[in-house]
């Protein structure tokens, strides 16, 4: 019938349109759009629930798990699941207040399986502190997402300040 150099050429290509086929069906799965849509929502509220020190908002966009995390500015500032998070929001709501946050080139990105999420973006953040106003400018912020019962939400985040380099 075919020779086996045939037969071998058969099996690669036939390989070769299966692997696209199943990759196609992957991203054809869900709406990437709509998701991405759908992650930029979580993000905004987690914004305003920051400004309004509304710890139910916060805690409808954060994974109530022990295992999320979140890196800070300071160095030593490592807070591991949402309890802690939960106290060190809490404690941060009594210590400052009118919160103003501005966002700009937010970017997300979903995995091709669609339950998994990154994003970066530049943040303003505006407040209040012992009756001083503080501003910082162009704080990076960045976090992963994950869908947990058809819902995203945080699991991780990094808040850096830029730094200029020591002379």
């Amino acid at each position: 019938m075919f020779d086996m150099k045939t037969q071998v050429l058969l099996i690669a290509i036939s390989a070769f349109l299966i692997s696209c086929t199943k990759e196609t069906k992957l991203k054809e799965s869900f709406d990437l759009q709509k998701e991405k849509e759908r992650v930029a929502l979580v993000l905004e509220k987690y914004v305003i629930a920051n400004e309004d020190q509304n710890l139910n908002l916060v805690k409808e966009v954060w994974a109530a798990k022990p295992d999320i995390i979140v890196f800070g500015t300071n160095s030593d500032e490592t807070i591991i699941g949402w309890e802690a998070i939960r106290e060190a929001l809490n404690k941060q709501f009594k210590n400052i207040e009118s919160t103003y946050i501005s966002v700009r080139d937010q970017r997300i990105y979903i995995n091709e399986t669609g339950n998994t999420a990154w994003f970066s973006e530049f943040v303003n953040y505006n407040y209040i502190y012992h009756d001083k106003p503080v501003k910082y400018e162009g704080l990076r912020f960045t976090g992963v997402l994950e869908k947990i019962n058809g819902e995203w939400l945080i699991v991780q985040s990094h808040m850096s300040i830029p730094g200029s380099p020591v002379e």
